[in-house]
């Protein structure tokens, strides 16, 4: 965590240099017992009024990174990066209809984030922040999904174990494309690492914060471990809403395996 967000003097780099952020991976083959057909949202203007036929098998990819464009603001206690996630769904075996991608997701961030050192429950706090999150897939009427949010960003540490949590809070929106997305996908993340001998093991979940949402938000497991070399297979296992924007709203369990190019 130190080294990939620069929390010490030993670990600081320069400015405008691309880093890490979220895993990027490359998905061969990724399996729906569930797949989004008719994409509908609570705005009946962003219903989309016919099936279309999807294969429950597609390609999936994700590529992601930050950069720290100003370092030591607020008294040198802080930095400020900018930081870009696109993750793509590709029917590419969907051969009857063209194998188009079923859906991109484009996310910029603005991070303000802070080094801390304090123990709390036998984990050391090692970053708080705060951040601006746009998340979209660029698409017109009907299938057009976005929204804007105000997140907090807390990490922890001890030994093998990271834990990152993101609460947030939705900006209102005059046109709202998907006025339930919260409700299903979550007001809040949580993402715990755990790292063994070349292997890292991840648990992350979505929740509404809502306990008479029963069922809703999201939960995903990851399993990266090394084959040769620097060649590095991720298992994902995944079961509930928002895949994606356009399922913000559709529950789904998916199974996938992924060359891993960048872990957690």
């Amino acid at each position: 965590m130190a080294e990939r967000w620069e929390l010490d003097t030993n670990t600081r780099k320069k400015t405008f240099l691309i880093t890490p952020y979220k895993p990027v991976y490359i998905t061969a083959g990724r399996w729906s017992n569930n797949p989004n057909e008719q994409p509908v949202s609570e705005n009946p203007n962003y219903s989309l009024p016919f099936k279309v036929d999807y294969g429950n098998y597609e390609a999936k990819f994700q590529l992601s990174f930050k950069t720290k464009v100003i370092r030591g603001v607020f008294f040198n206690h802080g930095d400020l990066w900018v930081a870009y996630t696109q993750k793509s769904h590709w029917q590419i075996y969907n051969k009857n209809f063209s194998r188009p991608f079923r859906e991109t997701n484009y996310e910029p961030e603005v991070i303000l984030n802070f080094a801390t050192n304090f123990n709390l429950l036998g984990f050391r706090t090692r970053m708080f922040g705060l951040i601006f999150n746009h998340q979209s897939n660029g698409r017109s009427l009907p299938l057009s999904r976005s929204w804007n949010r105000v997140m907090l960003q807390a990490g922890f540490e001890n030994r093998r174990w990271n834990i990152f949590l993101r609460p947030w809070y939705r900006l209102p929106d005059k046109e709202d494309e998907n006025p339930a997305i919260a409700d299903y996908v979550g007001r809040a993340e949580a993402v715990v690492i755990y790292n063994i001998k070349g292997h890292q093991l991840a648990l992350s979940g979505n929740h509404p914060l809502k306990f008479n949402n029963r069922g809703r938000g999201r939960i995903q497991f990851d399993w990266t471990f090394p084959v040769v070399s620097n060649l590095k297979i991720n298992l994902q296992l995944a079961d509930g809403y928002g895949e994606t924007l356009v399922d913000y709203n559709h529950k789904q369990t998916t199974i996938g395996v992924s060359v891993a190019l960048i872990e957690w």
